[in-house]
């Protein structure tokens, strides 16, 4: 099994590359708890979507740490990664979103894949249901989307952007984008449409269970995205409108698989000090070792 983690953004809101931030007791990051869980669970292969300056740091730290047995391939999110035959003339330097960091790694990822954000914890419990969901999902159709609770995945120093789902009788039907939700006095709203949300809303966190299929139909989407001439300055393509897209499309099926594990975050710089005790009360309770890889 596959674990694909998007490790490309630039943390804008925190303030520095929050992917490579030591958050844990012995100074982990905080993907690499996100990988102990995936391997505990039975994934052998892990990719990670970087910044071409940071490949080779990559590749070397997690050489250095992770067991040898479990395949490591770290690629590379090119903006000149473009479909075939496409030219375009751009003097542009921001990434071209999460759907193109996925597609980035089409040519080492072979089979059905799991998708997260190397900036998020997700917990063991979530890996569980992926894996156990891997091994009795029999078509290429079926995707999944590991989801949580709205209330849970706020945070105390600003607002943060989600997709809240739509689920009905276990599928996800719909995914509405909120840009600006913040928690005020119990209530929690999107200050941007003035929308009020409620605190057990499923929400999609990126941790997505998908098929190779989805290369293609991410290049179609991306050459026709590349077509309009007013998305070449700074506009991208988002995972969640793909798989979106492929969905009303009736190309896949997405199952809705709620976790009950503890999501956070480092949206914010003062998210650190929430996450570093997190990890650390984890290790005390016996989750994880210390140091992660011994």
């Amino acid at each position: 099994m596959t674990l694909l983690l998007m490790a490309a953004g630039s943390g804008s809101r925190y303030g520095k590359l929050k992917q490579f931030d030591e958050l844990g007791p012995k100074s982990e990051f905080l993907l690499e708890f996100s990988i102990y869980d995936a391997i505990k669970n039975g994934f052998d292969h892990i990719v990670l979507v970087t910044k071409k300056e940071n490949q080779s740091f990559l590749s070397n730290y997690l050489t250095q740490r992770i067991p040898s047995d479990i395949k490591i391939d770290v690629v590379v999110q090119d903006i000149n990664d473009l479909p075939k035959n496409t030219a375009i003339n751009t003097e542009r330097i921001k990434p071209w979103g999460t759907a193109h960091a996925v597609w980035s790694a089409r040519k080492v990822i072979k089979s059905s894949f799991v998708i997260i954000n190397a900036d998020d914890y997700y917990g063991n419990e979530a890996f569980l249901q992926a894996a156990n969901y891997l091994k009795i999902k029999k078509s290429e159709n079926a995707y999944g989307l590991v989801t949580y609770k709205l209330g849970k995945t706020l945070s105390k120093f600003g607002a943060v952007s989600r997709g809240i789902c739509k689920v009905e009788s276990g599928k996800l039907t719909s995914i509405e984008e909120h840009i600006k939700i913040r928690e005020n006095d119990n209530i929690i709203i999107d200050e941007d449409s003035q929308t009020i949300l409620d605190f057990d809303n499923d929400v999609s966190m990126n941790f997505w269970i998908c098929n190779t299929n989805i290369f293609d139909f991410i290049e179609n989407y991306f050459r026709k995205f590349l077509e309009n001439k007013d998305n070449l300055k700074k506009n991208e393509i988002y995972l969640p409108f793909v798989a979106q897209e492929m969905m009303s499309e009736n190309i896949i099926t997405i199952d809705a698989i709620n976790s009950d594990s503890d999501w956070f975050g480092v949206t914010y710089f003062e998210d650190k000090d929430n996450a570093v005790n997190l990890l650390k009360s984890f290790t005390l309770k016996g989750q994880y070792p210390s140091p992660i890889w011994q």
